[in-house]
C-alpha cells in the first residue's frame, strides 16, 4: 500500500531476536495505521490475566500512512500496550521528529516483547538493527540520556527513552522523544519492565511515494491553509496551548484547588500570555507542521534561574503544578516541567496526584509526619518539587505516589468520589461543569481512559467546521442526547486522527482528510465509509477493553468533578451525569448491565468475530 513502507521490526527481548513481518494489509485498510493497527494486532495476543510489567506484555511503535510525506502536523507516532496504570487500553502518541527517522529506515512500526535481564537500547540505521548495552547510561535523564547516543550516532539521530521514572516503573512514566513525549497510560514503565532504556534511529533521506502526488500535493496546500487560516492553530503558535489559561479561568474551564474552586484571580500570572510577555524566546515545530506551538523558555535570574534555554510547560502542565494547588508562580512551573521531563514523569498523572496530597494535608485527611515531614499548604510550590523526585525514584512517600492516585486514596482510606480518577487514571484538565461533553470524554468508553484529545470537547466546540461528519455547533452546557451523540462523533473522529496519524490542533476539514487518505494511500471512502471508519477503530478500543474486564460501573466520574461551583463562568452548573450515559449507550448500543455494543452494531463494523 502506498504512504507505507510494508514492514514492521519485531524484537524478542528475550532471547535478542531480530526480525521482520510484513504490515498486514488488511488491518491497514480498516483500522489505517498508528493505534488502530495498533489495537487490531494486539487483541488476541493479550487479555485480562497479562501483567502489564511482564514480559508477556507487548508494546508497540507505530508510524500512520501520512508519517514521512509532507501532510501537515502528520510527523507523529503512537505508544501502544496494556497500561500498568490502568489495566486497559494503554496508548500515548507523540510529536517531534522520530516516527519520520522510522519511516526512512524502512520500518512502519517496531513491536517489541519479552524482557532483557539486563538494560539494552535498540539502534536502527537503514542498514543494520542492533541491540546493545544500556549499562552506562542506566539511571540518567532523558536529557543526558538523548545526548549521549546522539553523540554515538550522530546528531541528526533520533531518540526515545525513558528517564529514571520509567526505570523504576512509576505506573505513569513517559517515553520521551525529542522535546515531545508519549505522555499518558505509562508506556515509560512498560519499557522500564522490559530494561529497554531507548530507541535509537537514523535513515536516509528517501522520499514519500503516495498514491496520487498531484492531488497530494494539491490537497496539502488546500488543509495547510485553511489550518493556517483557523483561530485554534492561529492562537496556539503564538502563545502555546497554555495560551488556553486566561479563556478556561474566564470561562469555567480551569480547574482550580482540586476542583473545588471556579475560578482564581491570580491566572493570568501563569498564562501563556505572561509567558509570552515575559520568559518565551522562540517557538519550534515538530516535523511537517506549520502552527509550531511549541516554546522554548529562559529564566534569566530568581530562584528558578535556567543555564540555557529549556521546553515551556504546556496547558496541562501549567494547570497540574499552578491552578490546582494555588501556585501562581510562573518559573516554578516551568521548574516543574523540567523535572518531569528529565525524570519521566507524566506532567498529569504526576502533578495530579501530587495535588491529592495537597488537598488531602489542607482537609486534615494526612498529617505531615504521614508523608515525609512534607506541608503541601496551597499556594506553596516547593513540596511539589520535592515530590517529582521522590515519584521518580520512589523514595519515601513517593513510592506510594508512584503508584497513582488511587492507590493514594486506598492507603489513606479516600473516598473514591474525593480522588480525580477514572478507569484508575487522574482526569486532564478540562472542566465537566463547564464543557458537559467532557464528562463523556473522561467517562464513558473513552479508550485509553479519561483524556482530552481522543474526544477534545473544548476544541471542537471553537470554531471546528465538523457538521459534514455529525460534529455540529451546540451549547456547551447541553444536557440532552444530542450532547452525547456529539460526544460519540468526537470519539470516532480522533479515533481517526490517532491512526492517520495527526495532531489535534490542525484540524482540517473532514473532506479534506478523505482526499488526503485516497491521494496518500488510494483508500477511496465516502463520508459515510469515513464514519464507518473512525466508528470501527474507536469499537476495537472498547472491545478491548472490555476483554480486559471493565463493565458499565467503571464509566463513572468521581463525585469531586460534579459538585458545583459557587463563582466563575461555571458557576452552579454541573452535568447530569446519568442521564448522559444513557443516551450514549443508546447511541452505541451498549447493554446496560455488560456495557458490550449489540451483534448487529459489530456485525456493520466487521467486527463480529470479537
Amino acid at each position: 500500500m502506498n504512504g507505507f513502507t510494508g514492514k514492521l521490526l519485531i524484537i524478542n527481548l528475550d532471547n535478542n531476536g531480530i526480525t521482520e513481518e510484513p504490515l498486514n494489509e488488511e488491518i491497514a485498510k480498516n483500522f489505517l495505521g498508528g493505534a488502530g493497527y495498533c489495537c487490531k494486532y494486539l487483541y488476541d495476543k493479550l487479555d485480562k490475566d497479562t501483567d502489564p510489567l511482564s514480559p508477556e506484555n507487548i508494546i508497540m511503535f507505530m508510524t500512520g500512512p501520512f508519517c514521512g510525506s509532507n501532510i501537515p502536523s502528520s510527523g507523529r507516532f503512537v505508544v501502544c500496550a496494556k497500561s500498568p496504570l490502568t489495566g486497559i487500553w494503554g496508548e500515548s502518541n507523540c510529536g517531534g521528529f522520530f516516527g519520520p527517522e522510522l519511516k526512512k529506515v524502512g520500518f512502519d512500526g517496531i513491536i517489541i516483547k519479552g524482557a532483557s535481564d539486563t538494560p539494552v537500547y535498540i539502534e536502527i540505521t537503514e542498514n543494520n538493527v542492533s541491540i546493545k548495552d544500556a549499562t552506562p547510561i542506566w539511571g540518567k535523564g532523558i536529557f543526558e540520556t538523548s545526548k549521549i547516543l546522539k553523540e554515538k550516532l550522530g546528531a541528526i539521530a533520533r531518540v526515545a527513552c525513558i528517564g529514571p521514572a520509567g526505570e523504576n516503573l512509576v505506573k505513569y512514566a513517559i517515553i520521551a522523544s525529542e522535546d515531545r513525549a508519549a505522555g499518558r497510560t505509562g508506556m515509560g514503565a512498560v519499557m522500564g519492565s522490559k530494561k529497554l532504556k531507548a530507541i535509537v534511529v537514523k535513515g536516509v533521506k528517501v522520499g514519500y511515494t503516495p498514491a496520487n502526488p498531484q492531488k497530494l500535493k494539491e490537497t496539502i496546500k488546500k488543509a495547510r491553509d485553511h489550518i493556517m487560516d483557523s483561530f485554534i492553530p492561529q492562537a496556539f503558535g503564538q502563545l502555546g496551548t497554555s495560551g488556553g489559561v486566561d479563556t478556561g479561568n474566564a470561562y469555567g474551564d480551569l480547574p482550580i484547588k482540586y476542583w473545588t474552586l471556579g475560578t482564581w484571580k491570580e491566572a493570568y500570572k501563569i498564562s501563556g500570555i505572561t509567558a509570552f510577555e515575559t520568559i518565551y524566546t522562540r517557538k519550534y515545530h515538530c516535523y511537517s507542521c506549520p502552527i509550531g506551538c511549541g516554546h522554548k523558555v529562559f529564566i534569566k535570574e530568581g530562584d528558578y534561574k535556567t543555564e540555557t534555554e529549556i521546553q515551556a510547560a504546556e496547558y496541562e502542565t501549567v494547570v497540574g503544578f499552578g491552578s490546582l494547588i494555588l501556585n501562581d508562580n510562573l518559573e516554578s512551573i516551568e521548574k516543574a516541567n523540567y523535572l518531569c521531563n528529565d525524570y519521566g514523569v507524566d506532567t498529569i498523572s504526576g502533578s495530579s496526584t501530587i495535588a491529592l496530597l495537597y488537598y488531602l494535608f489542607n482537609n486534615q485527611k494526612i498529617k505531615s509526619e504521614d508523608i515525609d515531614a512534607l506541608e503541601p499548604k496551597w499556594g506553596d510550590v516547593i513540596p511539589a518539587l520535592k515530590l517529582i523526585k521522590k515519584i521518580a525514584f520512589r523514595e519515601g512517600i513517593g513510592n506510594l505516589l508512584a503508584d497513582g492516585s488511587d492507590a493514594v486514596g486506598k492507603v489513606f482510606k479516600i473516598p473514591q468520589d474525593e480522588i480525580a480518577t477514572v478507569y484508575g487514571m487522574e482526569v486532564p484538565y478540562h472542566d465537566v461543569r463547564h464543557i458537559y461533553g467532557m464528562a463523556i470524554a473522561y467517562a464513558l468508553g473513552t479508550p485509553r481512559g479519561p483524556c482530552h484529545e481522543s474526544c477534545d470537547m473544548f476544541l471542537l466546540l471553537m470554531g471546528s467546521r465538523l457538521e459534514s461528519f455529525g460534529i455540529e455547533p451546540i451549547e456547551w452546557d447541553q444536557n440532552d442526547d444530542k450532547m452525547a451523540i456529539v460526544s460519540a462523533l468526537a470519539q470516532d473522529y480522533r479515533a481517526i486522527y490517532n491512526s492517520m496519524i495527526m495532531c489535534n490542533i490542525a484540524d482540517p476539514l473532514p473532506e479534506m482528510i478523505i482526499d488526503l487518505i485516497d491521494a496518500a494511500i488510494g483508500l477511496s471512502l465516502n463520508m459515510t465509509d469515513f464514519k464507518k471508519l473512525g466508528e470501527r477503530i474507536y469499537m476495537i478500543k472498547r472491545m478491548f477493553n472490555l476483554k480486559m474486564g471493565i463493565t458499565p460501573d467503571d464509566d463513572r466520574l468521581p463525585q469531586i468533578l460534579l459538585n458545583p461551583v459557587k463563582e466563575g463562568g461555571a458557576a452552579g452548573k454541573t452535568p447530569n451525569f446519568e442521564k448522559l450515559k444513557k443516551a450514549y449507550y443508546r447511541y452505541r448500543t451498549f447493554d446496560a448491565k455488560t456495557g458490550y455494543p449489540n451483534q448487529g452494531k459489530l456485525k456493520l463494523l466487521g467486527l463480529d468475530n470479537l
